[in-house]
């Protein structure tokens, strides 16, 4: 047999004495939402059968939640009459639209399950106990009542200092389309429909003069926004790694990837570093210089002056990150942002319609701007349905971003 083998000297667990530990926290009785006795099977010693004595009781914590499940509620509304005017009032059942079968709540989170978390529509049908067109026919509802949120956040958009834009495959009714992203740190505006036309971010940024800076790839649809441009350094860096790739075992692509590879990456990486702006910026100013150093050298190879001459043509879009530390050189926002649309694609195909484009456009700018403002995405959905229940003409703007503000 093989001889045991020494074992390591294990770290003694827990926190070193002096420190708070971080391990699972119990809660007591007094912070418990709720407190639940458990008796015994039975009464009496299993082994033997003797009666068994109260000894108190041991405690144990657990953090569950309940089964969500939809409720049939019938509400009894009194109805009151005055004799002098001969009218009838009756009160407005809550938690509900005018003539809706479906109460805000469930209305909510089904918004959340499907365009924030991408929950598809079928487990959403089945998780609520409602068919899938009534889940179509409600999210077209709340669209209708948030139609004019994305033209409020579009302002904010245009005011932010630093933008960020980006789009991805999307199929609309069968045929090929895209869906755009307009973000910030603290919204998300998103346009799904069948064009890849530079009209559409035309039609977001507008055409007077803008401040701060976009970053964006190098799609040309974006060569016309009225504001400074912030190519992003995640691309171009793929692109100089993809040489090697495409021409394997050539000494002078290898030697330009080996050398312009590790000033991309740092450029990318060095905003984020715990340190002070002068260093910063002086770290900044020194791994610009070498990048123009590079693309600046003699190059036999056509790849080679390819992507040198972007570096060179488009020097007024590559260097901002080292002016201003707040733009970032990669476009990282908005492929994170984008994730969750090209899983979307991949499960349901797009959308059937046009119509359900737009639905999907409103609902997944209000989740995706309100799950970065903080708060719950359903019961921010839920009190603004609430409020437009009571009130028709209320703006579901204000109530769903109570705190906006210009960026």
């Amino acid at each position: 047999m093989k001889p045991n083998s020494e074992q390591k000297e294990r770290k003694p667990r827990g926190a070193k004495p002096g420190h708070k530990g971080n391990g699972r926290r119990s809660h007591d009785e007094d912070s418990a939402d709720r407190v639940v006795d458990v008796a015994p099977k039975s009464e009496t010693c299993p082994g033997c059968g003797c009666p068994l004595e109260k000894k108190g009781w041991a405690e144990r914590s657990v953090i569950d939640i309940p089964r969500q499940k939809s409720e049939k509620i019938m509400y009894r509304l009194a109805n009151r009459y005055c004799p002098h005017c001969s009218r009838t009032f009756t009160p407005k059942a809550p938690g509900g639209l005018p003539k809706s079968l479906y109460g805000n709540q469930l209305i909510a989170e089904a918004v959340a399950m499907h365009y924030l978390h991408g929950m598809p529509m079928g487990r959403i049908s089945e998780h609520l106990g409602i068919s899938a067109g009534v889940v179509v026919q409600l999210f077209r509802r709340c669209a209708d009542l948030f139609g004019a949120v994305p033209d409020r956040l579009i302002q904010e958009y245009r005011k932010a200092l630093v933008k960020h834009a980006d789009e991805t495959s999307w199929r609309t009714d069968g045929k090929n389309g895209y869906v755009w992203l307009f973000a910030t740190l603290d919204l998300s505006i998103f346009q799904f429909g069948k064009s890849l036309s530079s009209k559409v971010p035309q039609a977001v940024f507008g055409k007077d003069p803008l401040p701060g800076r976009l970053v964006v790839d190098r799609y040309a649809g974006y060569n016309k926004v009225p504001c400074q441009i912030q190519y992003c350094y995640a691309h171009l860096l793929r692109e100089v790694q993809d040489l090697e790739k495409e021409f394997p075992g050539e000494a002078e692509i290898t030697s330009f990837v080996s050398v312009v590879a590790p000033q991309l990456s740092p450029a990318m990486k060095l905003r984020g570093r715990p340190i002070s702006d002068d260093e910063f910026y002086r770290r900044a100013a020194g791994l610009r210089d070498e990048i123009k150093a590079a693309m600046g050298s003699p190059a036999k190879h056509l790849a080679i002056r390819r992507i040198q001459d972007i570096f060179r043509e488009s020097a007024d879009r590559l260097y901002h990150w080292a002016d201003d530390r707040s733009v970032p050189a990669d476009n990282n926002v908005a492929e994170r942002d984008l994730r969750l649309s090209v899983i979307a694609l991949r499960i349901s195909f797009g959308s059937v319609t046009d119509a359900g484009a737009k639905t999907r456009s409103v609902l997944t700018t209000v989740a995706a701007t309100r799950k970065k403002r903080g708060g719950d995405v359903a019961e921010a959905v839920t009190d603004a349905l609430n409020v437009l229940a009571r009130n028709p003409k209320a703006d579901p703007f204000e109530i769903l971003f109570p705190s906006s503000h210009s960026p």
